[in-house]
């Protein structure tokens, strides 16, 4: 949950969804809560609860504790397309969001990943590890440009999508960043491509 004030700005009005759990990369996560905030975006930070009210979560580096009480799981068409972007961060949050307690159906934060590649006027921005919620949708980034950390090139490429060496990589509706470390320049990307589309959503 975002407690960050509101400043007017460029991004008023808009909403930006973040997907958390432990193992989060503490600088991404508290510079997404202010600097969208300060553009003036609602940052509203989802995860799956597991049928409780809120989870506290704990961060990689400094094992920071960071609480979410929103669910992600049973967010209407009408919900998911309110956002302007869904953001998957770095560190170990993809890893432990992509778990299925049935191999044969998609995890709930995959399937929500899915759903936003597919939403239209929402922008899906995945950075370094964050990669890995999309392992098993192939096809939302199969002949796409992205980057992704070093660890993860060999994975992308079995995906089917094109690595291009660079910091930030747009491509249509797809944002993806480098590493946790280049969090910023990933930020400013998506901040500068909602504010050109402007106006509340």
């Amino acid at each position: 949950m975002s407690d960050a004030v509101l400043a007017p700005g460029p991004l008023s009005g808009q909403r930006i969804a973040v997907l958390m759990e432990s193992d989060y990369y503490e600088p991404e996560i508290f510079y997404y809560q202010h600097r969208f905030a300060e553009e003036g975006a609602q940052v509203d930070f989802l995860t799956r609860l597991w049928g409780a009210q809120s989870i506290t979560f704990s961060g990689h580096e400094y094992r920071a504790p960071f609480v979410v009480e929103r669910s992600f799981e049973g967010l209407s068409e009408a919900e998911l397309r309110s956002y302007g972007a869904v953001i998957v961060p770095s560190g170990m949050v993809a890893d432990r969001l992509r778990y299925t307690e049935d191999v044969d159906r998609l995890a709930p934060a995959t399937e929500l990943l899915r759903r936003a590649f597919e939403a239209p006027g929402v922008l899906t921005g995945v950075i370094c590890h964050g990669m890995w919620l999309a392992a098993s949708i192939p096809e939302q980034v199969r002949g796409r440009k992205v980057v992704c950390h070093n660890n993860l090139i060999g994975d992308i490429r079995n995906m089917g999508a094109n690595y291009v060496d660079e910091d930030v990589v747009v491509d249509g509706d797809l944002v993806t960043g480098r590493t946790g470390a280049h969090h910023h320049l990933f930020a400013r990307r998506i901040i500068e491509l909602l504010a050109a589309r402007g106006g509340a959503r």
